[in-house]
């Protein structure tokens, strides 16, 4: 009776163990379709986002989205091979975007800018980049102009100009970190 037992308990511990390493696989199989294929999981570097997203904080972006003015976006890098950025979608194609004197006027409408903050101090010229606060451009079809929430030193469509749609990676939804700063509105 005794070694039944024991065969019996080894038996339920062997099958224990079984069942957890299948829920493992299970959980990192879901785990990367998920981040594959749906949502991307992102780290701020750099401070041309700033006072809206520090350098270091995480994000979660959907990889499915339409985008629409305002909405916080990674993009693959126009200007630099196998890099992404972090911008804030300003004109839709169609628009007509003019700044004049650090006012954004879109299709003739002066646009509130609720998320810029001016407690940053102005920068030297970003990598001798020739920033203006003064352009107008007329956004082509299929493209969008975005551009960073600290504008002094933002490198963005003032910088390389209208970006394709298909640049355009994945919307922002989530910042889980850091804990003290979780949140889904970026404006």
């Amino acid at each position: 009776m005794n070694k039944k037992k024991q065969a019996a308990e080894e038996e339920s511990w062997g099958k224990f163990f079984r069942d957890v390493l299948v829920m493992f696989l299970i959980f990192v199989s879901i785990y990367y379709v998920v981040f594959s294929f749906f949502l991307a999981n992102e780290v701020v570097s750099g401070p041309s986002m700033q006072p809206t997203f520090e350098d270091g904080d995480r994000l979660i972006a959907v990889r499915k989205f339409t985008p629409k003015r305002n909405d916080v976006v990674i993009i693959k890098a126009p200007d630099q091979a196998g890099a992404m950025y972090i911008k804030r979608v300003i004109g839709l194609p169609g628009d007509t975007v003019q700044s004049k004197n650090d006012v954004l006027y879109i299709n003739g409408k002066k646009v509130a800018q609720p998320y810029l903050n001016n407690k940053y101090k102005k920068a030297d010229n970003l990598a001798g980049s020739n920033y203006t606060s003064n352009f107008k451009v007329k956004i082509k079809k299929d493209y969008y102009w975005v551009m960073g929430d600290h504008r002094d030193v933002s490198k963005d469509s003032r910088k390389f100009g209208q970006v394709k749609r298909s640049y355009l990676l994945s919307k922002v939804v989530l910042r889980y970190w850091p804990v003290t700063k979780i949140s889904t509105n970026f404006y």
